[in-house]
């Protein structure tokens, strides 16, 4: 299918713009389901460890999070005071702990999914959730773009110094501003190359090709 033919200029600014609304009407509404103290990001990390299992380390639920080592370390801490997980020395790296959920943390988990249930199927009803599970695997394969693209294009990048690159950046700009730009945007510098490292090195799959792997 010609992508070109149904994708209409402003699309994809609509498309990320209702995915942050969504997130963020989402975790607002678990937010006050939740006691005070804990987050909905706090809950996220002991819902992690119900559907994926007890023993990981920090780093591993940082990634899993898409947060840094600090900020998970700093929900370790809170999850740990209210005694909904315990951490332990791993038996084949002394230097690394594993994060395991206590029973007062399953309790907890098994409660706080009891109440969102409740609340959530109030709304979201058959019709909802198939809308939901349409777009799966469209969502599933951006996800995975933007997971193998994490840095940014600096200005100067051989890979995207071509007519074809400026114009679909130019688009981009156009769509997000909803107008052309009245004045050229700065562009962010190339930060220096250190020694060893080698210029342009990333490759950057396409979201179709993503898609065709397993999230």
């Amino acid at each position: 299918m010609d992508m070109n033919a149904v994708y209409k200029p402003g699309d994809g600014y609509v498309f990320f713009n209702e995915i942050g609304k969504i997130y963020q009407l989402c975790n607002t509404l678990v937010g006050k389901l939740l006691p005070d103290g804990v987050h909905p990001s706090h809950f996220g990390i002991i819902l992690h460890l119900v559907r994926v299992g007890d023993g990981a380390t920090p780093l591993a639920l940082a990634n899993a999070m898409n947060v840094s080592k600090a900020t998970i370390s700093h929900s370790l801490q809170v999850l740990e005071k209210r005694g909904f997980i315990e951490t332990r020395p791993s038996a084949t790296d002394a230097r690394s702990k594993l994060v395991f959920l206590t029973e007062a943390g399953r309790v907890f988990c098994e409660e706080a999914i009891a109440v969102a249930a409740r609340t959530f199927a109030s709304f979201l009803h058959d019709d909802d959730r198939q809308i939901m599970s349409d777009a799966l695997p469209g969502l599933m394969a951006i996800r995975r773009l933007f997971e193998a693209n994490r840095e940014p294009v600096r200005a100067g990048d051989p890979r995207f110094d071509t007519a074809e690159a400026s114009e679909a950046q130019q688009k981009l700009i156009e769509e997000i501003l909803g107008r052309k730009p009245s004045s050229p945007l700065p562009s962010v510098a190339a930060p220096p190359v250190l020694p060893g490292e080698v210029p342009g090195a990333i490759v950057q799959p396409s979201a179709r090709q993503l898609g065709r792997e397993t999230g």
